[in-house]
């Protein structure tokens, strides 16, 4: 099959980079790996790019500086270039997340995929802020030329369905995939006691606030507690760092037990993932979130959220511990129950393992994928 995802978020090495980044690199690298074509296309930046990268075909168009219509060149470019490609080596997939595929001509003879990685509305509801009137109709007018979809979650499914109609097309569930051999079983040895790690962008909605909220209570019955955080700064609308907004309104023990090192290479995760006693993610929205997943294929105790996927993830108290992320309270008491019984830190990892291969495991992923793809190419 020839395989082409509409992103411009494909990984270069050595940056830092998001969950879809993450996801692309793991699902293509396999896909390369069992004979298939892949091709990633996308518009970002200034320059034009055409490279290989580990067998991936990677495009990049620089974006429009048109005034009121570069959003319309931008797609042209896209779609300009899947027409030559597709005469030039026939693609059997075209692949985007929930806008990409708004304004492109479909072409005979390719299926077009909507994988929910967390669309506008999705967001919008989770945020609790306004839907945008043009992002919305651009959602729903990509949404009508999908012919199937794939969410990352049941949850992403269940609560983007609230907005956008899947026009009873095929949809499916299937996880990220998680590389395990780059999360690899920890070393105990090399765990810093009360040493908690966040890893995710310093917004408020990766619960950032309220976790550090509740080190102070944390603190009150484990003294040495740190917390390491690992992200690159949000910026407000006005240009000010959320970062330094945490450090003017923070209380002092929670900023003297809090070490801010900024963005990190995906590639250096598992090193301080290792180092971590308690990984904690109190994400007040995913669609599923790498992170979490992610640690716990490193035997690593896991604090994720109740909300969104978190239960679709962690059987609380048996593979890891969910909080309520919006309240530094339960976030304190459920970490707290997590120190109290470091006895059971072994057992909790290696099932939280166990948990990632039964459902993130790259190959069973892989399978899932293509499965998809070839029933999807197969119905006329």
């Amino acid at each position: 099959m020839h395989i082409c995802f509409l992103s411009q978020e494909f990984p270069r090495k050595g940056a830092s980079h998001g969950g879809i980044g993450t996801f692309l690199a793991t699902f293509t690298r396999s896909l390369i790996n069992r004979g298939h074509q892949v091709t990633v296309v996308g518009v970002t930046g200034s320059k034009f790019e055409d490279q290989m990268m580990d067998g991936v075909r990677v495009v990049n168009f620089p974006g429009s500086k048109a005034q009121l219509i570069a959003w319309w060149r931008n797609y042209q470019r896209v779609d300009d270039f899947l027409t030559t490609l597709h005469k030039e080596h026939p693609i059997d997939i075209v692949e985007g997340s929930e806008l990409t595929l708004a304004f492109l001509n479909k072409k005979k003879g390719i299926k077009y995929v909507i994988r929910l990685h967390g669309g506008h509305h999705f967001f919008a509801e989770g945020e609790k802020r306004k839907v945008n009137k043009w992002k919305a109709y651009q959602e729903k007018k990509s949404f009508s030329k999908a012919d199937a979809f794939i969410a990352v979650s049941n949850y992403v499914k269940t609560h983007t369905e609230k907005f956008l109609s899947y026009h009873s097309r095929p949809i499916e569930v299937i996880n990220y995939p998680i590389n395990l051999d780059k999360f690899y079983p920890s070393n105990p040895k090399k765990v810093k006691p009360f040493r908690l790690v966040f890893a995710g962008t310093v917004c408020e909605k990766k619960g950032i606030r309220q976790l550090m909220q509740a080190i102070p209570s944390i603190a009150s019955d484990f003294p040495d507690v740190h917390l390491e955080v690992f992200g690159r700064d949000w910026m407000f609308p006005n240009g000010k760092s959320f970062i330094e907004f945490l450090k003017e309104t923070m209380p002092k023990v929670a900023l003297e037990k809090t070490t801010f090192h900024g963005p990190v290479a995906h590639d250096e995760l598992p090193g301080h993932y290792e180092q971590a006693a308690i990984c904690i993610f109190p994400s007040h929205m995913e669609t599923q979130g790498l992170v979490a997943p992610e640690a716990m294929s490193m035997e690593k105790v896991v604090v994720f959220s109740k909300t969104g996927p978190g239960p679709e993830t962690i059987s609380h108290g048996v593979d890891g511990w969910l909080c309520d992320p919006h309240s530094p309270e339960d976030i304190s008491k459920t970490v707290r129950e997590a120190f109290s019984k470091v006895d059971e830190f072994e057992k909790i990892g290696k099932a939280a393992r166990k948990k990632v291969i039964s459902k993130f495991e790259t190959e069973m992923v892989t399978d899932k994928n293509l499965a998809f793809y070839q029933k999807l190419i197969a119905k006329k």
